[in-house]
């Protein structure tokens, strides 16, 4: 698909910019995904699960669940002092992880359309595409994660993540 406009590029920083929540997020990353690639899929859930520090997302194929590393994000929000970044790094995450329930699996491929995405939908020198580039754990080139360790809580599922107009099972 073609370059976005400089108007479509303002509204998708502008949304990511204003987010309140990871339902908010998620859907910049479908409409990006659709802009940038032409494709969409509903009916996805997001749970929120302690993981290992070195996993941000992952997405169990044949499945409609994401579940993002809850201690990852906090470990961010504590050390960066923007809610922007915050959400660039979940943007990023969740998008990692929608490429592969659109039935993308290669790792490498994913990341490359990752970067591709976030290229076209907020533009080269925005922090969505710096951390596509980079990867998320360079936001925490200063933590030391050898001694990160959080108590495993009960995993939870985010409401009202996914807005749908009908029942997906």
């Amino acid at each position: 698909m073609s370059e976005l406009d400089a108007s479509a590029v303002d509204r998708f920083r502008r949304r990511l910019e204003e987010v309140k929540s990871y339902g908010e997020v998620w859907e910049i990353v479908k409409d990006s995904v659709a802009a940038s690639l032409g494709k969409r899929r509903g009916g996805m859930m997001l749970f929120l699960d302690d993981l290992p520090i070195q996993l941000g997302a992952y997405h169990s194929v044949g499945t409609n669940n994401i579940v993002l590393n809850r201690v990852l994000v906090e470990i961010v929000e504590a050390t960066v002092q923007s809610k922007l970044v915050v959400n660039a790094l979940v943007y990023n995450l969740l998008l990692h992880e929608y490429l592969h329930a659109l039935g993308e699996y290669s790792e490498l491929d994913v990341r490359r359309l990752v970067y591709e995405v976030a290229r076209k939908c907020f533009g080269e020198e925005h922090v969505v595409c710096d951390i596509a580039k980079k990867s998320p754990w360079a936001l925490l080139k200063d933590v030391p994660l050898e001694v990160v360790r959080a108590r495993k809580r009960v995993m939870e599922i985010v409401k009202n993540f996914e807005k749908t107009d009908r029942y997906v099972i």
